[in-house]
């Protein structure tokens, strides 16, 4: 009580542009590592929706090989353009297709990736059962092309919505991951449905062939019995993590009034369209 609103400000955001993060997002890989150590021996990786970039940077800065010789290969996925990160390739694609797929593979000369990490989520509309099943289509999607580029007992790790029919989802993680924990980070705001799912191990079903046409297999499901929702349903391990010591993200901290300049510059800023046409004497 007592500080202005200008005075008060999101911990993570600030701590994020004082480190040089592109969004706060960053602090939800690395709390999300410290409890389940997803980087120890991972020399190939995919980042899914991946702009602007922040989870990306953290694989960047963390992933470490076993000989000095060799770099991490980091392959960073979107529809939308993205600034360069050192150390990461960019492909501007849909994670639908088959060729997206095939092209990350060729990143990785002919090799399966050891981890597969995805952050992304749609913008959200605020009718919250639309939101629930726009995040799940979108999270089956990275399953999708995660079984076509993962390589057995590799480890995948993507943004949920939890939801009253959140068993589907983890009953379809289930077929693929024998080890799969929901989690909660620190950095998470508690207010928000916004969880993270972490699937270790991947192990598909005997005979299974990845096909973007017929995508995923679908859990087993009787109507009459209603196993999903009854005291055979799923049920997947709920944690939290991050230290106890860290910042509550849903409180507000004092802050210094000093600004800081952004972290990257806008890619395609409105005013350049404005400038251009101002140049030509068209306004």
């Amino acid at each position: 009580m007592g500080k202005s609103s200008k005075d008060k400000r999101d911990i993570y955001y600030r701590l994020a542009k004082e480190q040089g993060w592109r969004a706060r997002s960053a602090f939800k890989l690395l709390q999300l590592n410290e409890e389940f150590s997803l980087f120890d021996g991972v020399s190939r990786c995919v980042d899914l929706c991946a702009a602007p970039g922040s989870w990306s940077q953290v694989l960047s800065r963390n992933l470490k090989c076993p000989s000095p010789e060799e770099r991490p290969k980091i392959v960073a996925v979107d529809l939308q353009t993205m600034a360069p990160i050192e150390g990461v390739i960019q492909l501007q694609g849909d994670i639908t297709k088959r060729s997206t797929a095939e092209k990350i593979i060729s990143y990785f000369d002919g090799q399966l990736a050891d981890l597969v990490v995805s952050d992304g989520a749609p913008d959200v509309t605020g009718l919250h059962d639309m939101d629930e099943y726009i995040q799940a289509q979108l999270l089956l999607a990275a399953l999708n092309i995660t079984t076509h580029v993962l390589r057995p007992g590799g480890c995948f790790v993507a943004k949920i919505f939890r939801g009253k029919d959140i068993s589907l989802l983890y009953a379809q993680l289930k077929v693929f991951f024998p080890v799969v924990t929901c989690s909660k980070p620190r950095s998470s705001r508690n207010s928000s449905i916004e969880a993270f799912i972490v699937c270790q191990n991947y192990q598909p079903p005997t005979g299974y062939v990845p096909t973007m046409t017929n995508p995923l297999l679908d859990a087993k499901y009787d109507e009459s019995e209603n196993q999903l929702a009854g005291p055979n349903r799923v049920i997947v391990p709920y944690i939290t993590c991050g230290d106890l010591s860290s910042y509550d993200s849903d409180r507000t901290y004092p802050m210094t009034s000093q600004s800081l300049d952004p972290v990257q510059s806008p890619i395609a800023p409105a005013y350049k369209t404005y400038i251009d046409l101002k140049r030509k004497h068209e306004i």
